[in-house]
């Protein structure tokens, strides 16, 4: 079905997307990099999941977590850079419609269990520094999955929501995105309609996929940090903030990023801003993801060491 015959309200059946640049002569250079930039995040990331696969040592709630956060990272690129890397080769890049509208819905649904899951990775870490004695019991296989399972099921709600709330503007034209990814912000410059009702949902939506995971993250980070101050020997206080290092600095690009690109809707005019942004959300922050957990973390580089070598772990 085309877009106009839902209602007859929208004309729009394509969008162009302007991109990263319209710099013939950048073009290909930009093609090059982004291309290396994606074949490495995948590659990183599924390299992390087969080192947890395959070391016994890494079958913790945390590298549960840890596993789901690297699927999503894989999801999250492979949403955003193969289309972007298409749209560099012809002079014009053309996006149907419905693949417009597909594109936003999965960037979102990802990108919020992303959210949740980080504040799920939270919630470990204070359990296992907090309450010990427990943690094996509170954080057993069905509970871990549950977390998962809501993150997911609240996602897909916020996803298909701004979805559903996208599709039913009217888009009369121009149709020229400037972006190099279908986002609500970009597609709202270019609705003929009302967005009031689209920016109080992504404020909402805001609210709940980003204010209130980053308070809950904030909390146990609180207890945590209370907790670890109170450890007498500097080795332990050392090993346990090892432990929530890694998870803080993603946090910090994950949530730092996230907040300026949607929480500035005021700002009527794109810029090049918005693609640097853009850049850090879906590309930089997934490729960092895995040098940032393997970096400090000894056993994590010694599975990577045992799979990239085809070595089987101790027993």
């Amino acid at each position: 079905m085309e877009p106009g015959a839902w209602g007859n309200r929208t004309t729009v059946t394509e969008f162009i997307l302007l991109g990263l640049t319209e710099n013939v002569r950048l073009k290909p250079i930009l093609f090059v990099v982004f291309l290396f930039a994606y074949v490495l995040t995948v590659g990183g990331n599924f390299s992390i999941l087969a080192a947890i696969f395959v070391e016994p040592k890494l079958h913790t709630p945390m590298y549960y977590f840890l596993g789901n956060l690297s699927l999503l990272d894989i999801g999250c690129i492979t949403v955003t850079v193969p289309p972007m890397l298409a749209c560099l080769l012809p002079p014009q890049c053309r996006v149907p419609y419905a693949a417009c509208v597909s594109q936003l819905f999965f960037f979102h649904l990802l990108a919020g269990v992303d959210c949740h899951l980080l504040t799920a990775m939270a919630y470990d870490r204070y359990l296992a520094i907090c309450q010990p004695l427990t943690y094996s019991t509170r954080m057993r296989r069905e509970v871990r999955g549950a977390l998962v399972a809501i993150c997911c099921t609240v996602s897909f709600i916020n996803a298909l929501t701004h979805t559903v709330a996208v599709s039913v503007l009217d888009f009369c034209g121009p149709n020229v995105v400037n972006h190099f990814y279908c986002d609500l912000p970009p597609l709202f410059r270019l609705s003929c309609s009302s967005i009031h009702l689209n920016g109080q949902l992504l404020f909402v939506g805001a609210t709940f996929m980003g204010v209130f995971p980053m308070i809950l993250i904030s909390v146990s980070y609180a207890h945590v940090t209370a907790a670890v101050l109170r450890i007498r020997s500097a080795e332990g206080r050392k090993k346990a903030f090892s432990t929530c290092g890694s998870h803080l600095t993603v946090v910090c690009i994950f949530y730092g990023t996230g907040f300026f690109s949607y929480m500035r809707l005021g700002s009527v005019s794109a810029s090049d801003k918005d693609k640097g942004i853009g850049i850090l959300n879906t590309i930089l922050s997934p490729m960092l993801n895995p040098l940032i957990y393997s970096l400090r973390n000894p056993d994590v580089q010694g599975a990577l060491k045992r799979v990239l070598m085809g070595k089987r772990p101790p027993e």
